[in-house]
């Protein structure tokens, strides 16, 4: 197989400058740049990508868990980690798990065998104990509100976030306020459990766990949320719901019925996603992109340490409140 000599022989440039176009240096004109992919080309050239990560101790490459990249909050934070990701030409891998923890532990393992430079998770469903594991093969950030001083994390304060959309409701005049979460047992979601309890007793108001609603995540999921309120005998005034996606398919459903937005209950929700602008759903804005930017920062700067990051978050009044 051809050699950068021989590369640099048939482009007539040096092996300095080979190099350089083969490591994306910015210091390389267009012309010498398409002088050298031309002899690539002709020498039928393929770089060992196996031999470079040995060589550079670096494989180039993030790695990044997401339950699924088909959802407007963790494909925005994608995006962050993506464009930030860029500038240092380093790409991704996608693992998308369902939640599934042994695809999660898949990761983790690739980051224990070198084969990427850190490994963000989005979110999980592996425990903190079992990552604590691998933390000694690489920087490993949370995109999460967790309490542990192990990992750098990103993210709201779900609790206070979670407690200011209670108090925005019960400022509206509800108090029988409803609420949707992903996963009840995720660190996020534990949080905004106890604001909702805290809230409730303040409010001398019964926690009722028919008003909680679980695995909530699609617009299908807020379809069924609606069908099960249908049957509620006692019925909320308001929801406060985990993402645009679910409020946005509450109020699709509602329609069906007849139902009136805010009149017969009023939504509050989170993400301030496109969705939720196009339905004039209110909602709590959590900047997702910038969440998935400081996160490969985070790696970039990693001195294994612990970290956390909170970000602002600003209620978006519109239609349904």
């Amino acid at each position: 197989m051809a050699n950068i000599r021989e590369i640099a022989k048939l482009a007539g440039v040096s092996v300095t400058t080979v190099s350089r176009v083969l490591n994306h240096h910015p210091y390389v004109s267009e012309e010498k740049r398409n002088s050298v992919r031309k002899a690539m080309e002709a020498l039928n050239y393929k770089r060992n990508i196996n031999a470079v990560h040995l060589s550079k101790g670096t494989s180039n490459m993030i790695g990044v868990v997401l339950p699924t990249i088909n959802h407007p909050y963790f494909s925005s934070i994608v995006d962050g980690i993506a464009e930030e990701a860029m500038k240092d030409n380093q790409q991704l891998i996608l693992y998308q798990t369902n939640y599934e923890t042994t695809k999660e532990l898949d990761a983790l393992e690739m980051l224990r065998g070198n084969l990427i430079d850190g490994l963000v998770f989005c979110s999980r469903a592996i425990s903190l104990e079992v990552v604590k594991e691998y933390k000694e093969y690489g920087p490993i950030i949370l995109c999460e509100d967790s309490d542990q001083a192990i990992f750098p994390s990103i993210s709201i304060p779900h609790e206070k976030a979670f407690q200011f959309g209670l108090q925005y409701l019960v400022s509206k005049g509800h108090t029988r306020i409803a609420y949707c979460l992903g996963r009840k047992e995720g660190p996020n979601s534990l949080k905004r459990i106890r604001a909702y309890e805290t809230m409730m007793k303040k409010l001398n108001q019964k926690v009722r766990d028919e008003w909680l609603f679980d695995r909530c995540l699609t617009i299908e999921d807020g379809r069924e949320v609606l069908l099960k309120y249908i049957q509620l005998t006692e019925k909320p005034t308001a929801f406060l719901v985990g993402n645009d996606q679910v409020a946005a398919g509450l109020i699709l459903a509602s329609k069906n019925y007849r139902l009136s937005i805010p009149k017969d209950f009023a939504i509050l929700s989170f993400d301030n996603q496109p969705i939720s602008e196009i339905m004039g759903i209110s909602t709590i804005e959590i900047q997702t992109k910038e969440i998935g930017r400081l996160a490969v920062q985070s790696i970039k700067k990693y001195e294994n340490e612990s970290n956390r990051l909170i970000l602002p978050f600003k209620l978006i009044e519109r239609d349904s409140v």
